[in-house]
């Protein structure tokens, strides 16, 4: 493993690792060293050093001692509080029995706050696809309008996009995406900067930026502050498929600016199935000076036809009208929002620190084992880093292109380790190749510790080496 930049050194700042210069020193001498087993160690050092308090984390969950539950990119699991919560109002509303018409205001001034916005402008969806769906749909697309996104978007924001195109008449440009290591905030602003001008020099209308924030397939957190700068300077309407964002990143989405970012309830927040979370810009503020996107609600109950605001008032609340739709399962509403209390409670910015601090021991350590190239995650670059890691796990490079041999990977690494690793695969383009690749795809989240991880590499090499 080659030695840590500057960069990397200020991540391990902002992870809190040493308060002082003194305190720092040994830890950075340590990451400059050409051994480097002693950068690891630090790293896995400093990532138990409250090791007691997430312990106590990891006691609210329930789930089954015989596995090891690392796929929370496509499913979490609701800490037992939440279980409670969602047992009391599904039996409170079995005895006496109502309606469940409303916008659920109260508990989205409850949740709101957490994510850095106003009640009107956070609204509660099925999950990110329906949020995706709300966002694209509901957007006054006119013939020949451009979006400019990636070609490792999920179909959850595919699927609107594709309907676009059929109803509209809208075009889609996708951008390759790199993987790997060696990439930064700035590939990205370039890449679409770059993109936008060249299509506007052919005469094309770009509307819209939309891109994942971290994709699913190889965990890469685009840089959605550097992006913004983008979608300001060319005066477009911004679209985030944050999937995997609520329960993970401590993010301040006024302070962002986004106008739409879709986020699941279910995944890292671990909340109940079928929840999401939906964050509408709904006024003017300094962070996205830009006019409100006129929007129509597709899938509602509640309309408003009054002109969105021109400054910092909402004219309405916008999230009422996703919301609102029919009569909704009001339990599993309060679950979420017991859920995301609970985040609060422990601290946003503290999870996200250990979700981070996780996801960088793994990603060092399989740096060690198989070389930083096996990464298609980046990992030198703070801001692009997620809870997710991808990478090739074959001693033979050629069989990551083999689907059926990344599969086999994934179910033995169930089968053949006790307790199993719940871990999943995910197929995606590669520059230059022609055949897709099918990375091995691991979520570190508040229930895994340093063991874990630990157990998980020597169980991983172990069954590369049997596989070779």
């Amino acid at each position: 493993m080659e030695h840590w930049t500057a960069k990397r050194r200020d991540f391990l700042r902002m992870m809190g690792y040493g308060a002082s210069a003194a305190a720092v020193a040994p830890l950075l001498a340590a990451c400059g060293d050409a051994n480097s087993q002693s950068s690891i160690s630090e790293l896995r050092s400093r990532l138990v050093q409250d090791e007691a308090f997430w312990t106590q984390v990891q006691s609210m969950f329930v789930l089954n001692p015989q596995r090891t539950y690392m796929n929370i990119g496509t499913g979490g699991s609701m800490p037992q509080v939440v279980l409670d919560v969602f047992a009391k109002e599904n039996h409170l509303k079995a005895e006496d029995s109502g309606s469940g018409y409303g916008n659920l205001l109260d508990l989205r001034q409850q949740v709101a706050p957490g994510f850095g916005v106003d009640a009107d402008e956070l609204a509660f969806s099925a999950n990110t696809s329906s949020g995706m769906c709300h966002a694209i749909l509901g957007i006054d697309w006119q013939k020949g309008d451009v979006v400019v996104t990636t070609n490792h978007e999920h179909g959850g924001g595919n699927t609107p996009l594709s309907i676009a195109v059929a109803r509209y008449g809208i075009e889609v440009s996708r951008i390759a995406m790199p993987v790997g290591n060696d990439q930064t905030a700035a590939t990205y602003t370039n890449l679409f900067d770059e993109r936008i001008r060249a299509l506007k020099a052919q005469g094309k209308r770009v509307r819209a930026m939309m891109w994942s924030s971290p994709t699913y397939v190889t965990g890469t957190m685009l840089p959605i502050a550097e992006l913004m700068q983008v979608v300001k300077t060319h005066e477009l309407i911004s679209i985030v498929d944050g999937a995997h964002l609520p329960g993970m990143m401590a993010y301040d989405y006024a302070a962002l600016g986004m106008d739409f970012m879709s986020g699941a309830g279910h995944k890292w927040q671990c909340g109940p199935g079928s929840t999401g979370i939906l964050v509408i810009r709904n006024k003017i503020r300094a962070s996205n000076p830009l006019p409100l996107p006129k929007w129509y609600p597709v899938h509602s109950s509640s309309y408003s036809a009054l002109e969105r605001t021109t400054n910092g008032t909402a004219t309405y609340d916008i999230a009422a009208s996703v919301t609102s739709c029919g009569s909704l399962h009001v339990p599993m509403y309060k679950a979420l929002a017991q859920a995301c209390a609970s985040w609060d409670t422990i601290g946003r910015k503290k999870i996200e620190t250990y979700d981070l601090a996780l996801s960088s021991y793994l990603k060092e350590r399989i740096a060690e084992r198989w070389g930083v190239e096996s990464l298609y995650s980046p990992k030198d670059d703070p801001k692009l880093l997620s809870a997710l890691t991808c990478f090739n796990p074959f001693a033979n490079k050629a069989d990551v292109k083999d689907a059926q041999k990344s599969t086999a990977f994934v179910n033995r690494m169930l089968s053949d380790f006790g307790p199993g690793f719940v871990i999943r695969n995910a197929s995606f383009a590669v520059i230059g190749d022609s055949a897709n690749h099918n990375g091995i795809r691991i979520s570190t989240h508040l229930w895994h510790d340093a063991n874990d991880i630990d157990r998980l590499v020597d169980s991983m090499w172990s069954l590369r080496n049997s596989m070779a």
